[in-house]
């Protein structure tokens, strides 16, 4: 799939207000700072679509962005934002956890995850979450630059590991580096499966 077309559609905290024309969704989330903001970025060719930041928890809202006027990218609020106040923590899991179950033009979660880390309780806990609500998602390993192939492939390992103790499967698994562009393809290609059934 080539993105010929990016435009911001709506910023928002409340399900009701999400575009209503039924064009199908795509939605990135994972833990803050995984690098949901810079692998967006790769995927439109837009360097300054998603903002980027070293301060975590940067994404607050519901943001929508239309893709060649056929599809809506959805950036979700990072999860597991420590320095968050405990309402504001609150209110983000009430928004998230109502888009993700209540939107029906949602047809695939990204779940974001760090390549260079074990599997993190909090990331394990919103996976099993989405399949006990059987919202269907693939895995996003980032920052794979920073690792070794050996590193990498011991890590992936270790996750696929943790899965099978409570998943009969493991869902599709990507592998992303914002700095190479390894990846991108790849998710689009993905994408563009979905949209043809969809």
């Amino acid at each position: 799939m080539k993105i010929k077309t990016v435009a911001f559609a709506i910023s928002n905290t409340d399900l009701k207000k999400c575009p209503t024309d039924g064009k199908p969704e795509f939605a990135f989330i994972g833990r803050s700072n995984v690098g949901k903001s810079s692998l967006i970025n790769l995927i439109t060719g837009n360097k300054k679509l998603a903002k980027t930041s070293s301060t975590p928890g940067k994404t607050q809202l519901i943001n929508h962005f239309v893709i060649n006027d056929e599809w809506y990218l959805v950036d979700l609020p990072g999860y597991g934002y420590a320095k968050a106040s405990k309402s504001m923590r609150s209110n983000w899991e009430k928004f998230i956890s109502d888009y993700l179950m209540k939107r029906e033009t949602l047809m695939n979660i990204f779940i974001l995850l760090d390549a260079r880390l074990d599997p993190q309780k909090i990331d394990m806990e919103f996976i099993n979450w989405c399949g006990e609500k059987q919202l269907p998602f693939v895995l996003v390993f980032t920052k794979i630059d920073k690792l070794s192939s050996s590193e990498l492939q011991r890590n992936l390992a270790k996750f696929k590991k943790e899965m099978l103790k409570t998943w009969e499967e493991i869902p599709p698994v990507f592998t992303s580096s914002s700095i190479s562009g390894f990846g991108k393809e790849p998710v689009l290609n993905y994408i563009e499966q979905i949209l043809k059934i969809c």
